[in-house]
């Protein structure tokens, strides 16, 4: 890029951000939690570059209150040497954040992450008020440096840690640094175009330090995954856990659970049925308000729901299916028959079995498989899926081997000539040893029909395999003695 050009991106971007006219959509008061922002300010990040992540960050930050009970965001810079550009009490107002970030200078410098990690992991624990904590990593992903034990403490001590990388290189340390998920926790863009992913990281952000900290992770048709935000430990109190279904005859069941609880399990809910629960975090120390969310189960789910094929090989195919009903499924049929037009052959498996090996097939078919269930109230349910036995892999038919030359020896084998793409040929070389035998190989190609072997170990073990375009077929393997060994024997 001409010096000019740098110039008039620099100035455009300056006058983006200080006549912004637009402004997100307010989620004034909607969090509580700390983002550490990780500003790669090194030497391979361009001006330009660095400009455009400082209008970034302040564009994601502009909505959120800021300070004790809300926000509370630093930056730490990322150089030879790590910088506290701010630390997370200092601004309490976005206009003195968005004043801060418009002054923050590059350091240049080497991309030394690991140093500015181990910053992060003091500032962050210094804190411990049972907040959310966020890293939020901008980078250009360029020698980022050994950042995985680092990373992995960070979040082992319970940081969520989100990357931005402007370049698309060096993502597999990138994948292995966020926190699941992925596709919400990890971008890489082009840096003109950075601001396409505003929203969804921020979306991504307010997942994690919103204020309402009860949710569901997880719904089945007869259970509910429960999680919060940590606001107690062993010691200092526990938690009591309410929950009913929308049903007036069913009870209201009550849990007591331990104060260093962040999750819980309701099992045997009835099916596609609201629930309301309610989490009472109890203390002597403060009073907590009492977190509540409503869901509702999924509805049930009838056997088959999900048929899967495995072990396939040249004759046979494993299906299995679920999830398993003993209770509710008379029983199973398995039909089963080449596509499109086969002979149709089932099997009858009783209530508690999900898997069974269909056995006589022809290789290299495709079969159409049919998984139906039996219910006890007489309804019945099938699902199809579509399946290929692998190819057929002809053996060698034959190999003889014959002495020549003094350690040579000469083979002869035969082979079916459809389909096959070669020959691979091992043996014990003569420099091998009794305890660490030497082994060499050659591959032939499919004219071949005979070669000689020299320097073979006393009583080499050779053997030769047909290949084909899906794997090898079965070898034949011979002990090979050449006229020396013959001599040696007298």
């Amino acid at each position: 890029m001409s010096c000019f050009l740098l110039r008039c991106c620099l100035l455009w971007a300056m006058l983006r951000w200080s006549n912004m006219q637009t402004v997100p959509a307010t989620v004034l008061n909607c969090c509580e939690g700390e983002i550490l922002l990780l500003l790669d300010s090194s030497g391979s990040v361009a001006k330009y570059e660095f400009s455009r992540l400082l209008l970034f960050a302040a564009d994601l930050l502009r909505p959120f209150s800021l300070g004790r009970g809300h926000v509370r965001v630093g930056m730490l810079q990322v150089g030879t040497r790590p910088h506290l550009e701010f630390s997370l009490d200092i601004h309490d107002n976005q206009e003195s954040l968005q004043r801060a970030l418009r002054g923050v200078s590059q350091l240049q410098g080497d991309t030394n992450t690991e140093a500015a990690l181990r910053v992060a992991q003091r500032l962050l624990s210094e804190t411990g008020d049972g907040v959310p904590k966020i890293l939020l990593w901008l980078t250009d992903g360029v020698q980022p440096g050994d950042v995985d034990e680092l990373m992995s403490e960070l979040k082992a001590q319970g940081v969520y840690v989100l990357a931005v990388s402007t370049v698309h290189g060096n993502y597999q340390v990138l994948q292995r640094a966020v926190t699941p998920p992925l596709e919400s926790h990890l971008y890489s863009v082009d840096l003109d175009n950075i601001e396409i992913i505003t929203e969804d990281l921020r979306e991504a952000v307010i997942k994690i330090i919103h204020a309402e900290r009860l949710r569901v992770v997880h719904l089945t048709s007869h259970s509910a995954v429960l999680q919060w935000r940590p606001v107690l430990s062993a010691g200092s109190g526990y938690y009591e856990l309410k929950y009913k279904s929308a049903r007036k005859t069913d009870p209201e069941t009550r849990r007591i659970l331990p104060g260093n609880s962040s999750w819980v399990e309701l099992t045997n809910l009835r099916p596609d049925t609201p629930y309301t629960a309610s989490l009472h975090p109890v203390s002597s120390q403060r009073l907590f308000k009492i977190l509540s969310v409503n869901f509702s189960t999924l509805p049930e789910s009838l056997s088959p729901s999900v048929v899967s094929v495995s072990d396939s090989g040249p004759r046979q195919i494993r299906v299995s299916w679920g999830p398993l009903q003993p209770t509710k499924v008379k029983k199973y049929t398995v039909e089963y028959g080449a596509f499109p037009s086969g002979h149709v052959r089932f099997v009858t498996l009783h209530s508690q079995q999900n898997t069974t090996l269909l056995t006589g097939l022809q290789p290299d078919t495709q079969y159409l498989v049919t998984v139906s269930a039996l219910h006890v109230n007489g309804k019945e349910r099938a699902m199809s899926v579509r399946a290929c036995t692998q190819e057929a892999l002809p053996a060698l038919a034959d190999l003889q081997l014959t002495p020549a030359e003094r350690q040579e020896v000469k083979l002869v084998w035969q082979a079916q000539e459809e389909g096959l793409k070669g020959y691979w040929l091992s043996w014990e070389t003569a420099h091998s040893l009794p305890s660490k035998p030497f082994i060499s190989s050659v591959y032939l190609p499919p004219s071949s029909r005979e070669t000689r072997l020299t320097q073979l170990a006393p009583s080499s073990r050779v053997c030769v395999s047909p290949v084909y375009s899906s794997g090898r077929g079965d070898g034949i393997c011979c002990t090979a003695e050449t006229h020396a060994d013959s001599r040696r024997l007298g």
